[in-house]
């Protein structure tokens, strides 16, 4: 019987026993290379682009010969100002890059040693960074699936019988519902936004699915709209799952990875940063079949491209 490739040795070409065991400085020229991967790691100012710098080796910081900016290999990243060791972020992201679900801040906390504030900023602008590999501004293509899952607003019923209200009647909503709308390639991209309501997928998919495309919906009324621009397969979920080839299994399935994702590691998402978890769902789903280094190095380097974080950098001065 074959073995899954996430259950083999395949699968693990990172750990932590090796990051700590190479030791800081092999931690920081992984940083530089993914950094500068044109010049080897050598240091490149981002002010003027010189790539002629002296080595402030006492406080890991560069100097440009032609502008004299001081900067570091984090500087301009999102990874900007940090005070963690090389060390313990490379451990971070390879903790978080195994959590095939998803990460809890405080488990990352307790992994790492850290406080829960560190651990929650961490984890939010990884996932800021990872979401600039989802959302690349390409237009879906081939067979192309669209559906919707509803998340938070849960309203806890009243102890007492008599207590108890409509909670279906929008009078009594909290506001805090939100729609997760997902557009997944067959064997391609997934592509999530966060929107009040699942019929406004199908202004989204008008704007990132091309037209010729073949698209496959569920039976919601919503969806009829789509047949104006697209073929598309539709398939009744009260009958039946999948119909000689018509089905949405595939962005089913990468809201089952969110669904776990926030009920089983998160328990409570904020509808402010619902995207954030359903970015880093589809950058799981998308990167599935990767090794942990691979994806370790895949996010790190989308970390180092990344500019920094206007939401987090500064999150909790401003939310204290």
């Amino acid at each position: 019987m074959a073995q899954h490739f996430l259950l083999s040795a395949a699968s693990r070409t990172l750990s932590l026993k090796e990051i700590y065991k190479a030791g800081e400085e092999s931690a920081y020229q992984f940083f530089c290379k993914l950094r500068w991967p044109e010049t080897g790691g050598k240091a490149v100012c981002p002010r003027c682009d010189h790539d002629e710098a002296y080595d402030i080796a006492t406080r890991r910081k560069f100097k440009c010969k032609a502008c004299y900016h001081q900067f570091s290999v984090t500087s301009g990243t999102i990874f900007a100002s940090r005070k963690m060791d090389f060390t313990d972020l490379l451990a971070g992201v390879t903790i978080f890059v195994n959590g095939a679900k998803g990460l809890s801040a405080v488990q990352l906390s307790r992994d790492l040693d850290v406080q829960y504030k560190t651990a929650f900023v961490l984890a939010h602008k990884l996932r800021e960074a990872l979401g600039n590999d989802v959302h690349t501004g390409e237009i879906l293509d081939g067979e192309v699936e669209i559906d919707g899952a509803y998340f938070g607003g849960h309203i806890r019923p009243e102890n007492q019988k008599a207590d108890r209200i409509d909670r279906r009647l929008a009078k009594h909503q909290t506001g805090k519902r939100r729609v997760v709308v997902a557009l997944r390639e067959r064997l391609g991209r997934t592509l999530p936004f966060v929107r009040m309501n699942e019929a406004e997928g199908v202004e989204l998919a008008k704007q990132n699915v091309s037209r010729e495309a073949m698209m496959a919906a569920d039976e919601a009324s919503h969806w009829d709209m789509l047949h104006d621009g697209w073929n598309v397969d539709r398939i009744n979920h009260s009958e039946m799952y999948s119909d000689h080839g018509k089905h949405t299994n595939w962005v089913e399935s990468y809201f089952s990875r969110l669904r776990r994702m926030v009920t089983g590691q998160h328990h409570f998402v904020s509808p402010q940063y619902l995207y954030q978890y359903a970015n880093h769902a589809a950058w799981l789903e998308d990167n599935r079949l990767l090794d942990n280094g691979g994806l370790a190095a895949k996010l790190v380097n989308s970390a180092m491209w990344s500019a920094v974080s206007r939401t987090w950098k500064g999150y909790w001065q401003r939310s204290v």
